[in-house]
């Protein structure tokens, strides 16, 4: 992700350009841009966000963390044949 982030930040200091208005911020790009891109852009923002309103604390992250591996690592056992 931090690779994805600087090469896209590398491209959007030469090509971005970012308007504010009273009730939106504007991302103006060229239209032959990736939209993969575009999307890991959004989905950042959206993270962002998300964490920034979590009144979840450390440890129960790191719980949902635990248990989502667990569960993760299971399901890829049964696939696999382990």
């Amino acid at each position: 992700m931090l690779n994805f982030l600087f090469k896209f930040v590398v491209y959007i200091k030469i090509f971005m350009i970012i308007e504010r208005t009273k009730s939106e911020v504007i991302f103006r790009v060229p239209n032959n841009l990736d939209v993969a891109l575009l999307q890991d852009l959004a989905d950042l923002f959206e993270f962002k966000e998300v964490a920034r309103k979590s009144k979840a604390t450390q440890s129960q992250v790191d719980l949902l963390v635990k248990s989502i591996k667990k569960g993760r690592w299971k399901k890829t056992k049964e696939i696999v044949g382990l």
